[in-house]
């Protein structure tokens, strides 16, 4: 039986982030990484290597593919009430301990993945962007594993959903580059953006560099994409107050408008030093992104347990717009154009009418090509 570093390799293209160094090496532009893969060798992604003198990349596969609601990404203010068709393959270029999806993210990197080889589906971006027709989702989104690392082929994808009348949207880390970002910005809509913590020690811990984070949640806003940041509140790892307000006042420094979702932690993978974090902890911590100036935080993770924090609030007239438990959204006012109907303020984001999903419950469905 194949190795699940075989199957992965089977599966490859040419790269087209990637540009020649001298002696058959090949520089990576897809993360912020940048790695100079020698012949034979392979980046800190695991994913990506250098076969004959030419970087290969994933491709033609997926590891997870379903119709999950938008919420789910988190995506509030991105077609609220939409059937957002995610996408994943495997890999990642960071190695958190704490990951809440690590059999995917750490493959080719932790033996215990190995089996996510048995997950993996064979498919095109036609039948993708087919299965997002079919299954009526408006968004097309990749995630599960790190995006920026499977550019090349989320474009193509995106190329043929958007063609088709969706939005599309990536979740990623944000350790990307100048050069993947130009590369995607003309086929994305979205992009959800982890900011894990608010000091490089805590990054360099996990395989990554803080100010790459910063640096592309400015550059995505920047190029009009419409951008939501999530912070994963770990207690004794992330959650001190002035880490919190660094976060908030950074974020409201780029934008007010950008919403900042404090989602709970509980422990998973090789991460056992936190307790889960509780209804409080994200309180206080949305607590401190309001009072820093932003104008759209939520908590998430525990629903039914944060008051409104679940909830969309006119930043002027502070009524209710869009109300929700979880990935249930059970009052909807917002008009169409995104005005609140009280008071006449425009909410940023990307609207649409949810429909008939009011007050239904909506769980993920898994699909196969």
């Amino acid at each position: 039986m194949a190795t699940l570093q075989e199957t992965l390799d089977s599966f490859t293209a040419d790269a087209e982030l990637a540009q020649t160094e001298e002696g058959g090496a090949v520089r990576c532009l897809a993360c912020g990484h940048r790695c100079l893969v020698r012949p034979g060798r392979r980046g800190v992604c695991r994913v990506r290597f250098n076969r004959g003198g030419r970087l290969r990349m994933p491709w033609g596969y997926v590891a997870g593919l379903q119709a999950d609601p938008v919420e789910k990404k988190p995506f509030y203010h991105l077609f609220p009430g939409a059937s957002a068709l995610t996408f994943g393959m495997l890999g990642c270029d960071f190695h958190c301990t704490f990951c809440q999806n690590w059999v995917s993210s750490q493959a080719l990197r932790d033996p215990a993945s190995e089996k996510m080889g048995l997950s993996i589906q064979r498919a095109t971006p036609e039948e993708i962007a087919e299965a997002a027709v079919r299954t009526r989702s408006e968004v097309v989104v990749s995630s599960y594993n790190e995006p920026l690392i499977t550019a090349e082929w989320a474009a193509a994808i995106f190329r043929r959903a958007r063609a088709r009348g969706c939005k599309t949207a990536i979740v990623s880390n944000g350790n990307a580059t100048p050069e993947v970002l130009a590369y995607l910005r003309p086929l994305l809509d979205g992009m959800k953006i982890d900011l894990k913590a608010m000091r490089d020690a805590t990054y360099r811990k996990l395989g990554g560099v803080l100010q790459n984070t910063l640096d592309t949640i400015q550059a995505a806003r920047r190029s009009g994409m419409w951008v939501e940041v999530v912070t994963l509140l770990i207690p004794g790892l992330n959650d001190d107050p002035q880490e919190l307000w660094d976060a908030a006042r950074f974020l409201a420094g780029v934008s007010a408008d950008i919403p900042w979702h404090v989602t709970a932690y509980h422990p998973d993978y090789q991460y056992s030093s936190s307790r889960p974090t509780n209804a409080a902890d994200l309180t206080r911590a949305a607590d401190i992104g309001q009072e820093a100036g932003l104008r759209y935080v939520y908590a998430g993770n525990l629903p039914g347990m944060v008051r409104e924090l679940e909830d969309t609030v006119c930043p002027k007239c502070r009524r209710v717009l869009i109300r929700r438990r979880g990935f249930t959204i059970l009052e909807y006012r917002l008009r169409d154009d995104g005005r609140c109907p009280d008071c006449g303020e425009i909410l940023a984001g990307i609207w649409r009418d949810p429909g008939e999903i009011l007050g239904k419950g909506r769980s993920p469905n898994p699909i196969s090509i």
